[in-house]
C-alpha cells in the first residue's frame, strides 16, 4: 500500500452541480433540442467544475488538499455509478460502443427513447432527489465503462487542483438496484458484488495514477433500514467490499455514511482497511463507547437544510468526537446538492431572515471556521461562534415566528377532528352524486406549463400588466384546457393550473409563516429543479387561494372538477421546515389551514377535492424504530385537513416515485376516497402489494410515464390497465397518468392522453360496460 496523504481538517461531501443559475440545465435541454452539440455540453460542464473550484477555495476549503469533493453529474450521481461499471441493461446495449455510451446513449438510459422505456425512477432515501434505479441480472458483466471520474481528476489536476472524487459505493448501488427483468425470481443484485469489486479496485487504481489522492465512497444504504435488503447483509458486503477495496489500496478511501446513525456498520467500517468514515452528526449520532483509529469526519453542518444553526454545539461536538478518534475533522452532514446556492443571491428575503440561513455557499464557510477551530483553538473562532448563536437567539424571539392564536386553534383540537364517516357510507353517496363511468378517466392536476404562461407570469411580476389582465389571461388558458379535456373525453376535469410556478411555492405564497427565494434552486432530478419554499413560522391562511380558479373551470363544464391542493406532508417535505418544534407540529398547522381552504371549496360547490402527498413515502425515517411515531402524525395531519367535508364530497390523493409496500398502511389509513399511484415506469409493481394488503377504496395507478418524453402507444396502455384489473376489482380501478403534465409539451400530452383514453374504451369494451 502507498502511504497515504492526511485528511484535511474540513470537507464538504458534494456541492451543487446545477449552476447558481442553473446553468447545467439549460445547457442539457438544449442539448436534447439538438440546439448545442455534445462538445458544447461538454464545455458548458467544465466551466462549471471550474467555477465550482474556484468557488469553494474562496470559501475556505484547500486548493491542493483534496478537501474539494469531485462531485459533479450531468444527470445522477446513481446513473453515472451504474454507466462507469458497465450495468447497462440488455435493451440499451446497442447504444454502447465497446461498452461505453456516449452522452445521447447515457441521457436515453434516463429518459427513453421510442419502444425504448427509461430506468425507473424513485427517491434518494429520505430526501425529494429522484435517483435512476439501475437494473441487475445474473448476466450482467461488470466492467470499467466509462473514465469520466477520472478525467475530472485528470482536469482538475491540469488546474492547480488536488481534488477528492466521489462516486456511490459498490454496496449501495447494488442494494439500491433491482433485478432486470428477465432475471429468475429470488434473484438479488447484491449477490453480484464479487463480480463487481475488481472494477471499483481498476477505478481507484486508475483515479490514483490520474493524480487523485483520496476517494469518497458513498454509503448511505449501511444507514437505512428501509431498503429491501436485510441490514445485516448489507453490513456482512461491505466488509467483504472494504477488504477487498482497502488491500493494496493506491490512495486513501473515505466512506461516507448519510442521513443517519451507521449503528452497527460502524465497527464493520472500523474493522475494514479504509482511512476515514464520515459521520451524519445532524441526523445520527456515534454508539457509547466507540472508539477507533480512523479518521473521523464530522457531519455536524447539516446538508439537508437552510437554517444558520448552533455553531456552538457543533463546535461542541466536534471537540467531543476527539474522544472517540485521535483524528477529527469537520463536514457536512450529507452532499450540499441538497440546498441553493447561496444566500447572499436573494435579494428579496428579509435581512432578519438572511441572517438566521445558511445556504451551500455559507456552510462551507461554516466548514471552514470549525476546521480553524479544530486546529487553533476555540478562541480563534469565539466570535463567529457568538455571531451564530445570536442569530439563534434573534430568530426564536422574531415576531411570527409563534403565533399565539395558531397554537391555541392546534391545542383544542378534538379526535373527532381527524375522522370521517365510514367508507361504504360515502360511496354510495358519491354514486349518487356524480354519476361515473366504468373505470374513470382523470388527470393528476397540472397540464404543460408553456413558455407563454411562463412570461405572462414574469411579465405580472415585474409589474408590465396589471392583476385584471393576469387574470384574463389565466382564465383563457384555463378555458382551453377544460375544453381540451372535454374533446379528448376525460371524466373528471382539472383547471390544469396555470396559476401554479409549484405545487408548493403557490401555497406558501399565500401561507403566513413562508416565505419565498428567487434563486433558491435545488436539483429534483435530472435537468428539473425547484425552489424549496422556507417555512419560518407559525402557519395559518389569511383568504381563500385556490377557489378562485376551481370555480371558475366549474363553470365551463357540467362534468365534475378537481379542487387541486397539496398536502401537509408534501408542503413540509418540500420546503425547508423550521427545525426548532416537532415536525408533527408543524404538519397539523399547516393542515388546518388546508382544511380551511377545503371548506371553502365545498361551499363554493366543487366536491371533488384532490389533496396530494407525493412525498409521504419520502420522509419516512431510515430507522424502523422511528417509523410508527411519523406515520401516526403523517396520516393525522392528513386527516385532520380532510375529516371535515360531507359524504358526497370525494377526496382523492396522489403519491408518486417511491416504494410503498413500507407505507400501504399509512396510505390506507389516509382514508381518502381515491388514491392515484405512479405505476407506469415500474410496469405495476404496486399492484400486487395492493391485492395483499386489500386495499377497498378507489385507486388509480398510474399508467402514463409523464417523466419520459415517450408517448406510450395504446396497446401499451392496454396491457398496463389488464395488469391493473388482474389484481384491482373494476369497481375500484381508476385510470390516470402516473403524475401532473406541468414538464410535458403540449403534443406529447395531449397524444399520451388521447391514447390513454382509447386504451380505457377498449378495455371498457372488453368488459362490456361500454365506451
Amino acid at each position: 500500500m502507498t502511504s497515504i496523504s492526511p485528511f484535511p481538517l474540513g470537507t464538504i461531501l458534494g456541492y451543487p452541480r446545477i449552476g447558481p443559475r442553473r446553468e447545467l440545465k439549460k445547457a442539457v435541454e438544449a442539448f436534447w433540442a439538438h440546439a448545442i452539440d455534445a462538445d458544447d455540453l461538454e464545455r458548458t460542464a467544465a466551466g462549471l467544475r471550474a467555477a465550482t473550484r474556484d468557488r469553494l477555495v474562496a470559501l475556505g476549503l484547500g486548493a491542493r488538499d483534496s478537501s474539494i469533493p469531485e462531485s459533479f453529474s450531468y444527470y445522477d450521481q446513481v446513473l453515472d455509478a451504474a454507466v462507469t461499471v458497465g450495468a447497462i441493461p440488455a435493451r440499451f446495449a446497442d447504444l454502447a460502443e465497446d461498452g461505453r455510451l456516449d452522452l445521447h446513449g447515457y441521457f436515453t438510459l434516463a429518459r427513453g427513447e421510442g419502444d425504448r422505456a427509461p430506468l425507473e425512477m424513485t427517491k434518494w432515501f429520505d430526501s425529494n432527489y429522484h435517483y435512476l434505479v439501475p437494473e441487475i441480472a445474473p448476466d450482467t458483466e461488470f466492467s470499467l465503462a466509462s473514465d469520466r471520474l477520472v478525467r475530472e481528476v485528470a482536469e482538475a489536476r491540469a488546474a492547480g487542483f488536488l481534488t477528492r472524487p466521489v462516486i456511490v459505493g459498490p454496496v449501495t448501488l447494488l442494494a439500491l438496484s433491482k433485478a432486470a427483468e428477465h432475471a429468475p425470481a429470488g434473484f438479488e443484485p447484491l449477490s453480484k458484488l464479487d463480480e463487481l469489486l475488481p472494477v471499483y479496485v481498476e477505478l481507484l487504481a486508475r483515479l490514483a495514477a490520474a493524480g487523485a489522492e483520496w476517494v469518497q465512497l458513498d454509503e448511505p444504504a449501511l444507514v437505512s433500514e428501509s431498503l429491501d435488503v436485510d441490514p445485516r447483509a448489507l453490513r456482512e458486503a461491505a466488509a467483504t467490499a472494504y477488504a477487498a477495496l482497502g488491500a493494496d489500496r493506491p490512495l486513501g478511501i473515505l466512506v461516507a455514511a448519510p442521513y443517519g446513525s451507521l449503528g452497527d456498520a460502524l465497527a464493520v467500517l472500523d474493522a475494514a482497511p479504509i482511512d476515514a468514515i464520515a459521520l451524519d452528526l445532524v441526523k445520527g449520532e456515534v454508539p457509547a463507547g466507540t472508539t477507533t483509529e480512523k479518521v473521523l469526519v464530522g457531519g455536524v453542518i447539516d446538508g439537508h437544510n437552510i437554517w444558520r444553526g448552533d455553531l456552538a454545539a457543533a463546535f461542541g461536538r466536534l471537540e467531543a468526537l476527539r474522544e472517540v478518534s485521535p483524528t477529527v475533522s469537520v463536514g457536512t452532514s450529507t452532499n450540499l446538492f441538497h440546498t441553493p446556492h447561496d444566500v447572499g443571491d436573494e435579494p428579496s428575503l428579509p435581512e432578519q431572515l438572511k441572517s438566521w440561513l445558511a445556504f451551500a455557499n455559507q456552510k462551507v464557510a461554516q466548514v471552514a471556521t470549525l476546521a480553524r477551530g479544530l486546529s487553533a483553538g476555540r478562541t480563534a473562532i469565539q466570535g463567529e461562534l457568538d455571531a451564530a448563536s445570536s442569530a439563534l437567539s434573534d430568530r426564536h424571539h422574531a415576531a411570527g415566528v409563534r403565533d399565539r392564536a395558531v397554537r391555541e386553534r392546534v391545542a383544542a383540537l378534538e379526535e373527532s377532528a381527524f375522522h370521517r364517516g365510514s367508507y361504504e357510507t360515502r360511496r354510495a353517496a358519491q354514486d349518487g352524486e356524480f354519476g361515473l363511468p366504468p373505470l374513470p378517466t382523470t388527470t393528476i392536476g397540472s397540464f404543460p406549463q408553456t413558455g407563454s404562461i411562463r412570461k405572462e407570469r414574469a411579465r405580472f411580476a415585474r409589474g408590465e400588466i396589471d392583476r385584471a389582465e393576469y387574470e384574463t389571461f389565466l382564465e383563457r388558458e384555463i378555458h382551453d384546457v377544460v375544453e381540451l379535456q372535454e374533446r379528448i373525453g376525460l371524466d373528471v376535469i382539472v383547471h390544469g393550473e396555470p396559476e401554479r410556478n409549484d405545487m408548493v411555492q403557490y401555497f406558501a405564497e399565500n401561507l403566513d409563516g413562508f416565505a419565498v427565494t428567487e434563486n433558491g434552486w435545488v436539483q429534483s432530478y435530472g435537468s428539473r429543479a425547484t425552489r424549496p419554499s422556507i417555512l419560518w413560522g407559525d402557519v395559518s391562511r389569511p383568504a381563500p387561494i385556490t377557489v378562485r380558479w376551481s370555480t371558475f373551470a366549474q363553470g365551463l363544464t357540467e362534468k365534475p372538477v378537481k379542487g387541486m391542493l397539496t398536502g401537509p406532508v408534501t408542503i413540509l417535505a418540500w420546503s425547508f421546515v423550521r427545525d426548532d418544534q416537532p415536525l408533527g407540529d408543524t404538519a397539523n398547522q399547516v393542515a388546518l389551514a388546508l382544511r380551511d381552504e377545503i371548506h371553502d371549496l365545498e361551499d363554493a360547490g366543487i366536491t371533488v377535492i384532490q389533496v396530494d402527498e407525493p412525498a409521504l413515502r419520502e420522509l419516512l425515517p431510515l430507522k424502523k424504530a422511528d417509523q410508527p411515531a411519523y406515520l401516526d402524525w403523517s396520516v393525522r395531519s392528513f386527516r385532520l385537513a380532510t375529516s371535515g367535508v360531507d359524504d358526497t364530497t370525494q377526496i382523492h390523493t396522489h403519491l408518486c416515485y417511491s416504494e410503498f409496500g413500507v407505507v400501504l398502511d399509512a396510505i390506507d389509513g389516509l382514508d381518502a376516497d381515491v388514491t392515484s399511484i405512479e405505476a407506469a415506469r415500474s410496469k405495476m409493481e404496486v399492484v400486487p402489494e395492493l391485492r395483499a394488503s386489500a386495499f377497498a377504496r378507489g385507486v388509480g395507478p398510474g399508467v402514463y410515464d409523464i417523466h419520459s418524453p415517450r408517448v406510450p402507444g395504446v396497446d401499451e396502455v392496454t396491457e398496463l390497465l389488464e395488469v391493473a384489473l388482474a389484481s384491482i376489482p373494476q369497481r375500484q380501478l381508476w385510470v390516470n397518468p402516473d403524475c401532473g403534465l406541468k414538464t410535458r409539451g403540449y403534443d406529447e400530452a395531449v397524444q399520451s392522453l388521447e391514447n390513454m383514453l382509447a386504451a380505457t374504451r377498449a378495455v371498457r369494451e372488453r368488459l362490456g360496460t361500454g365506451a
